[in-house]
């Protein structure tokens, strides 16, 4: 069974020694019966150790944690369990850094043992088309250009240039879905917000000009940033994805303060997972 903690002590009170983590992770990954991650044979052979196992069909030793995040990875289970709760637990995630020095791991391995929890935590956004009163915005990601070495500025362009954009769309009261986005021209944002957002709910963006053309499938409303506008009539506003991406950029700044465009799309997707979860406790 699932266990809930509200502290870091009390998880490491419920697992006191590595074989205590194979056992609950044991029972978690095989409750409805034990069976091979090489074949899916149900014929398996258990040694003596309770930690290695053997396929009577595909003839392959194993572990509880081949074929999962852990795999391939000499990490005890019992400090797995400290980073997820770690990541999790933390409202801006946490440095690879700090992640090295909390669990005793080096700085390569931590950085490994994050992104493989982000790759687990990934959201498959855009699964439930959102409903209701629905926000959209996005953002953009990456170093000012004054701050970067003459021959790599990009001197053409507005604010965005030489940045990644990340679009974010969040249901009132609802979940949150995040996704990079190489274009922001009308088609492909129109695509993106008609793809995965419901017909006819009220739809809050700002004033940029290819969010135009949504007016038929959606009630549109927008407000006007470049007026100093922020809110119209109450409940017209884009205040809730603003706050988001002020979060994700406290985290960019505080935390990891650089990333590479290749892992990018990782973090937003670890802030998301977060996000709408905050209403959950603590726990792994």
């Amino acid at each position: 069974m699932l266990k809930q903690f509200d502290n870091l002590m009390q998880l490491m009170e419920a697992f006191p020694d590595e074989q205590s983590a194979i056992d609950h992770f044991t029972a978690i990954r095989w409750k409805n019966g034990v069976y091979c991650p090489h074949c899916g044979s149900a014929k398996v052979y258990h040694f003596s150790d309770n930690k290695n196992h053997k396929c009577g069909d595909c003839k392959k030793r194993f572990s509880i944690k081949v074929g999962t995040i852990f795999g391939d990875t000499k990490i005890g289970l019992r400090k797995w369990f400290m980073a997820i709760w770690l990541i999790t637990s933390h409202k801006k995630g946490i440095a690879s850094t700090q992640l090295a020095k909390d669990i005793k791991v080096t700085q390569k391995s931590a950085w490994f043992m994050l992104h493989r929890l982000r790759h687990a935590a990934r959201t498959f956004s855009f699964n439930r088309p959102l409903d209701g009163t629905v926000e959209a915005d996005e953002t953009f990601v990456g170093g000012k250009e004054k701050n970067k070495h003459a021959s790599k500025r990009e001197h053409k362009g507005r604010g965005s240039v030489g940045k990644v954009a990340v679009m974010g769309i969040l249901e009132r009261d609802g979940e949150l879905h995040t996704q990079q986005i190489v274009s922001l021209k009308a088609k492909d944002i129109h695509a993106l917000i008609r793809n995965n957002v419901a017909k006819g709910p009220t739809l809050m963006t700002d004033e940029f000009k290819d969010y135009v053309g949504l007016d038929g499938d959606y009630m549109h409303h927008t407000v006007n940033h470049s007026a100093g506008e922020y809110v119209r009539h109450y409940t017209s506003h884009s205040n809730g994805i603003e706050g988001v991406w002020a979060l994700f950029k406290h985290q960019i700044i505080g935390i990891h303060h650089w990333f590479s465009e290749k892992h990018l799309n990782r973090y937003p997707s670890e802030m998301t997972w977060r996000y709408n979860r905050r209403e959950s406790g603590e726990g792994v």
